[in-house]
């Protein structure tokens, strides 16, 4: 199947059920069984830390497109003992696991981590089949999949289901309290704001001869915008969605730029080293936007946020106010990266309001993605353009073979609206 055709069967199917889910979790009160969907170093990690968020976390499933990555993870798990329960007729491999791991009715939570593509229509796969979702950030790589997620936030809401996307800052204590003070007016009315992700170079797997063009591709998946979005997606979201927090609101437009200098070997796919995107907000308050990905180069990732009678200045673990009295946040900082999932948990247990973090993800996403189709086509872009825009970046088909490099992109000649192979008839 190709993602078109899934994608209308995902929205037709999420929309047709609408039964409430279940009032405590398929395991029983005393146990909370979580499936893996993605079984790489993220997936794998942010399952270490469902466990440490909740005694009650059972490690009932896992699922992923590669044997290697699954049994990797495995051999990690037997870190935990007796909190992980699974058999080999508990691991999925291949393209359709994430449906068959989806359709155990014993499964209460999913851990969607996958590369960012296929996160839209896991997710409404999941709320489909009454999963609550843990999802990793960004939640998709164009406005098709955005839709898609919103489409499967509205849905799990009717369904009284919990979703938590991976944007730890939301769930960590230093960035709460500075957002609060934010709220109170404490550095006056905001006027501006910048935010930063620039560090050194990633991993990269080199090819081996028994690859296909798509296996290649997808074991390198931070270098192909079909897969992760491009890093103004996939690593910089985090810095754009708290600066959306901040203000509250979401750009109405955007002027991105950006390029390849340092990464242009073929192993490095068609993706951009660096971004830079002025982000205008409503009340004409704009962001300036960094990114990058060279080595060598200096680094920085953070916010700031400029008021009227200060600022602040965030980072995990860090929050600075320079105001009429200087405030620095000294308070405990518990992990973020356990505490999002303790938050999810207690949503879960019915112990604090039910957390739906859908929507609010998707709009960060769309928010990279519109500064990434700017930079890539050098046009002006605006949030209502990037949101109704018809650009879908999947493959023709999910299949292990051929797949060609798309071009990079060239401001000024590439279309904002520009899918990367010929549409299918």
């Amino acid at each position: 199947m190709n993602r078109r055709a899934f994608i209308g069967a995902s929205i037709a199917g999420t929309a047709a059920t609408t039964m409430f889910h279940r009032a405590v979790w398929a395991a029983g009160a005393d146990r909370l069984n979580v499936g893996l969907i993605g079984c790489g170093g993220r997936g794998t990690g942010a399952l270490f830390n469902a466990v440490d968020a909740s005694p009650e976390v059972q490690v009932a499933a896992l699922a992923d497109l590669f044997p290697d990555r699954l049994t990797r993870c495995r051999g990690y798990l037997n870190e935990i003992g007796d909190r992980v329960n699974v058999s080999d007729e508990d691991c999925y491999i291949g393209w359709d696991a994430y449906r068959e791991l989806l359709a155990r009715p014993d499964i209460d939570l999913v851990i969607l981590a996958t590369p960012p593509h296929f996160r839209p229509m896991m997710a409404a796969e999941a709320v489909r089949q009454n999963k609550h979702v843990f999802m990793e950030k960004p939640v998709a790589v164009d406005p098709t999949g955005v839709r898609l997620v919103m489409a499967a936030g509205d849905i799990a809401d009717q369904k009284k289901l919990s979703i938590v996307a991976g944007t730890q800052r939301r769930h960590e204590a230093c960035y709460l309290e500075a957002m609060n003070r934010i709220r109170d007016g404490e550095i006056g009315e905001i006027v501006a704001a910048r935010c930063y992700w620039n560090q050194g170079g990633l991993w990269n797997h080199a090819r081996r001869d028994e690859w296909s063009d798509m296996e290649w591709q997808l074991r390198n998946w931070l270098y192909f915008t079909w897969l992760s979005g491009d890093h103004i997606t996939e690593q910089h979201v985090h810095n754009l969605d708290a600066i959306n927090w901040a203000l509250g609101a979401h750009p109405v437009k955007c002027t991105g730029m950006g390029g390849r200098q340092s990464r242009t070997a073929p192993e490095y796919g068609h993706c951009f080293d660096h971004f830079a995107v002025d982000y205008e907000y409503p009340g004409d308050i704009h962001t300036i936007s960094m990114c990058r990905q060279t080595d060598g180069a200096a680094g920085r990732v953070g916010e700031v946020v400029q008021g009227t009678r200060g600022r602040a200045a965030l980072n995990s673990g860090q929050a600075r106010f320079e105001s009429g009295a200087t405030w620095e946040f000294a308070a405990e900082n518990p992990n973020p990266y356990v505490q999002e999932h303790r938050d999810l948990h207690a949503s879960i247990r019915g112990e604090s309001p039910r957390l739906n973090e859908a929507r609010r993800i998707a709009e960060s996403t769309l928010t990279a993605i519109m500064g990434r189709m700017s930079a890539y086509s050098g046009k002006v872009i605006s949030w209502d353009e990037a949101l109704h825009s018809d650009l879908d970046l999947a493959p023709p088909a999910y299949a292990f073979g051929d797949l060609d490099v798309p071009a990079v992109p060239i401001p000024g000649s590439t279309a904002p609206h520009d899918t990367l192979w010929t549409p299918e008839a």
